[in-house]
């Protein structure tokens, strides 16, 4: 049994439709990568299962559980956390409180404030002041963090890269592996197709709204992703 799976999953915003029909599988403990264009549903695949956009309850599977009717909160308690573009820290809050935030669900698992200060050291000098003063890679660490905090079963990571430095990007993708080691399942949504494949043991390229492609990470060519991509 796959840890998600959707099942043609469609999505709309008021009238309009986002997804059409999408089949996807994430095994538990691995890693896969969502690809494709802006505009074609990446973000809004991951607010479905996160529980952000409503969709009919069999068409989000999660752990043999039907789940596309249930409200975040309920997801996050359930293990599903996301990591949402652009950060979305708490700008009125310190670091540690951001952090501290995302364990309010009490799920047991092996991430606390030390375990997230030991993964990243910067949050935890910079632990006391308001998250606005914080760079772009640091604030999306702290992000990752206060996903963490949740100890999710199922963490969902919207474009890491955006906006920032390769140097910085490099890191927090290297931090990637000591999330996986714990067991985490992950799904990563990102434009930066290289670094999104490499990162992952599958991936999925969609274009507008619907699955052009998926391979293994050593399962395909080039001209195939670009077909996919631009919809040739």
């Amino acid at each position: 049994m796959s840890l998600l799976a959707t099942h043609n999953l469609s999505a709309y915003y008021g009238d309009f439709q986002a997804l059409f029909g999408i089949d996807l599988t994430v095994e538990e403990g691995e890693t896969i990568a969502i690809i494709g264009a802006n505009g074609a549903g990446k973000t809004t695949f991951l607010r479905a299962v996160a529980g952000a956009l409503a969709s009919e309850p069999d068409m989000v599977e999660y752990d043999g559980q039907s789940i596309g009717q249930h409200t975040p909160h309920e997801l996050v308690r359930l293990g599903i956390a996301m990591v949402p573009e652009g950060r979305r820290l708490f700008p009125s809050l310190t670091v540690e409180e951001n952090l501290a935030l995302g364990g309010y669900c009490g799920r047991p698992g092996p991430w606390s404030l030390k375990r997230v200060y030991d993964l990243f050291p910067v949050l935890l000098e910079l632990r006391n002041l308001p998250a606005p003063s914080l760079s772009g890679g640091q604030q999306q660490m702290a992000a990752i963090g206060r996903a963490l905090m949740c100890n999710p079963r199922l963490l969902l990571c919207d474009e890491l890269s955006l906006g920032l430095a390769p140097v910085v990007i490099q890191n927090i993708y290297d931090c990637l592996g000591a999330i996986t080691a714990e067991g985490t399942t992950v799904i990563i949504v990102e434009q930066d197709i290289r670094r999104a494949i490499e990162a992952s043991s599958r991936f999925y390229c969609f274009q507008e709204g619907r699955i052009g492609l998926t391979a293994a990470k050593d399962g395909f060519d080039q001209e195939a992703i670009t077909a996919a991509y631009f919809g040739l």
